[in-house]
């Protein structure tokens, strides 16, 4: 069931192994669609009729198209919310000492991994470094492709019960091997220097670094019919392509259409540019104001406003259907899953509900509820955060999928059409 969206999708994933190359990645898309960059510390003029983008900190950005024309009596926005990051393994900020011969880099686990399914994987690198030369703070995004690096798991020979139930500690099990020491005095450092190559700078102006462990092998097809997909971070740049992808096909109408699209949402959003930070705040109210508005009339807007919480949702397991509530069962390629929780956990209520049945009726697409087992907690999403920064009607949605925050995860090639035609529908109002 290959699809130009599913193609576009892996692209994207591909192309994205850190929130930051994600953002870089979408910037770049929005310019090649004429759209304008805007600066948080600059002033704003904004016109009826065009595409609008604002990043924070490389790993977060909000994109927006305004109206046709401008009028506060009927302006709202409509909003649909992601996350750029994944869990993985992100390196400590001095290497690790050598044991026996071999070189490695301790490693903090970012976000909630299942550090199983990063065994014996084939491990890229990338990130950002930030150096200072002259004088000067400077920073550039790498990505290490073609060495690859690896977490070795340990022989079953010396753990006889690993099969009964594999315990790993996530300091001492976890760190991956970048290669041998042979007293040639070439390190892992000389190693980014390299690929960081900005001519005069040496490793003592090396000042700080982002850099992250990733999984590899590109996304591919799955199954018989080719009706899965296979690949990493599905969890959540699926819905971030969807989101922007939605955005980017539509025109302007009676309505401000918005994707913001956070780091750290893996982490808890607590940053100054996750989901909890004024980054969304700040931008809607600027988007008032630089439309001509003032504040009386953003916070009409936020009224009418809805927003629509996009992250990936749990679909049936059939290796442990007891782990799901018995009517509550998402399947894969049967449509977006409508995510609720009676502690509000997800954002969603009988309001925002019914009107995102009602997108997905006029985009002709099936839909489905989730609800968990009470025995066993909720995740959560962005979609309560803004929802009570903001005061705005929200909804929680994703695509179902197996194998959330293992290394590789496992979703449908259908899904992410039906997606993209939901927020499609929310973007022409």
């Amino acid at each position: 069931m290959r699809n130009n969206d599913i193609d576009s999708l892996f692209s994207f994933i591909d192309s994205s192994p850190t929130p930051y190359h994600a953002v870089e990645n979408m910037v770049q898309t929005l310019k090649d669609q004429n759209g304008i960059e805007l600066n948080e510390s600059e002033d704003w003029e904004c016109e009826a009729d065009n595409l609008y983008y604002v990043t924070r900190n490389d790993g977060s950005i909000i994109a927006f198209r305004t109206p046709k024309t401008i009028d506060f009596n009927n302006v709202a926005y409509n909003m649909v919310a992601a996350h750029t990051d994944s869990p993985c393994l992100k390196l400590k900020p001095v290497k690790k000492d050598v044991t026996g011969n071999y070189i490695q880099w301790g490693v903090a686990i970012y976000g909630g991994a299942l550090l199983n399914s990063w065994l014996d994987r084939d491990l890229n690198v990338s990130g950002r470094i930030n150096y200072i030369q002259q004088g000067e703070l400077h920073q550039k995004l790498i990505s290490i492709r073609d060495l690859f690096f690896r977490v070795p798991q340990l022989a079953i020979h010396l753990d006889r019960e690993a099969n009964a139930g594999l315990k790993l500690n996530s300091e001492t099990n976890m760190v991956p091997v970048l290669g041998l020491n042979n007293d040639d005095e070439y390190s892992f450092e000389d190693l980014l220097l390299e690929r960081l190559d900005v001519e005069g700078v040496e490793a003592k102006d090396i000042s700080a670094m982002d850099l992250y462990f990733h999984e590899s092998q590109p996304c591919s097809y799955g199954g018989m019919k080719q009706e899965f997909i296979f690949g990493p971070r599905i969890d959540n740049l699926a819905m971030t392509h969807a989101s922007y992808e939605a955005l980017l096909a539509g025109r302007s109408n009676t309505k401000v259409s918005l994707i913001a699209s956070f780091d750290h949402e893996e982490i808890g959003s607590s940053s100054p540019h996750g989901a909890s930070s004024n980054f969304l705040n700040s931008v809607l109210e600027r988007i008032t104001i630089a439309l001509g508005g003032n504040r009386e009339e953003f916070l009409k807007a936020l009224n009418r406003s809805y927003l629509v919480s996009a992250d990936m949702a749990h679909a049936l397991h059939p290796n442990y259907e007891d782990r799901h509530d018995g009517v509550h069962r998402p399947l894969i390629n049967q449509g977006p899953v409508i995510k609720m929780n009676a502690r509000m956990r997800f954002a969603t209520d009988s309001q925002t509900t019914s009107r995102f049945v009602l997108l997905c009726r006029q985009a002709g697409v099936p839909y489905q509820m989730f609800a968990g087992r009470n025995d066993i907690p909720s995740g959560s999403t962005v979609g309560p955060l803004i929802a009570t920064k903001l005061g705005v009607s929200t909804i929680d949605v994703g695509n179902a999928q197996l194998g959330m925050h293992s290394a590789r995860e496992m979703a449908g090639s259908l899904d992410h059409s039906m997606m993209i035609k939901v927020f499609s529908e929310l973007f022409a109002e």
